[in-house]
């Protein structure tokens, strides 16, 4: 089965790097390097409700459509708490994805791929997708494991979702597991190489992700991961 049919039959379907950088394109691979290197500059993630401080990140809203995607103003992120019962429930005011990474041949690249991907087996598609990009880092240590998904196994809410590893540094665990909404897996797999992704059909399962501990435990752990949210509109 095509990515589409995958997609369609089981919920999700997963793209190894090689697949993922050839969908994105020349000028996206030749770009990769200062694409990821951005991901050094992420400010703290200051609404974590448990307290945590190890997960840093920035924020970005699109209209996409094909052939079309133009940045919005600035604005905060938001969730129910019947989504994220965590953090939830408020406006969240995370720093802003610069523009130069809103404009980045990798993420044009890979809004266009989702929109290639979901447009098509959406039932009455929208004129224009409300996109969210949220850049992550999750940092772990000997005494303190980062969690990328604090809230548990989940959904965001949206119609669909893409999730790329940007990097990984010396992580144990991190595994994404995925289940259908009565809780019986689905799939298990980590994504390992700068490219790895998956993408859900957010209405059909749930996603998370397994703490992540440094497998040198002299030495910090870092996942870098590119979340992209397609929605009908802002209110869902």
């Amino acid at each position: 089965m095509n990515a589409r049919e995958t997609l369609s039959a089981d919920g999700f379907v997963r793209f190894e790097a090689s697949q993922t950088l050839a969908l994105l394109g020349a000028e996206a691979a030749a770009g990769w390097k200062a694409f990821a290197d951005s991901w050094n500059d992420l400010p703290l993630d200051g609404f974590m409700a448990d307290g945590g401080r190890y997960r840093r990140r920035r924020f970005a809203a699109f209209s996409a459509a094909p052939g079309v995607l133009t940045r919005k103003p600035h604005q905060p992120h938001w969730q129910s708490r019947d989504y994220n019962p965590l953090n939830g429930g408020v406006q969240r005011w995370f720093e802003p994805v610069t523009p130069e990474i809103a404009d980045h041949p990798v993420t044009r690249g890979v809004i266009r791929a989702g929109l290639d991907l979901f447009h098509s087996i959406t039932a009455d598609p929208p004129i224009a997708w409300h996109v969210e990009l949220h850049q992550f880092r999750i940092e772990a240590t000997a005494d303190k494991a980062g969690q990328p998904t604090p809230e548990g196994a989940h959904r965001d809410g949206v119609d669909w979702v893409i999730v790329m590893l940007v990097d990984r540094r010396n992580v144990d665990s991190g595994v994404t597991d995925i289940y259908a909404p009565d809780g019986t897996g689905l799939g298990s797999f980590t994504l390992f190489a700068p490219g790895d992704a998956v993408c859900v059909d957010d209405h059909r399962v749930l996603h998370g992700v397994t703490p992540i501990r440094p497998r040198d435990p002299a030495q910090p752990a870092v996942r870098d991961v590119l979340v992209t949210t397609f929605r009908r509109s802002p209110e869902g």
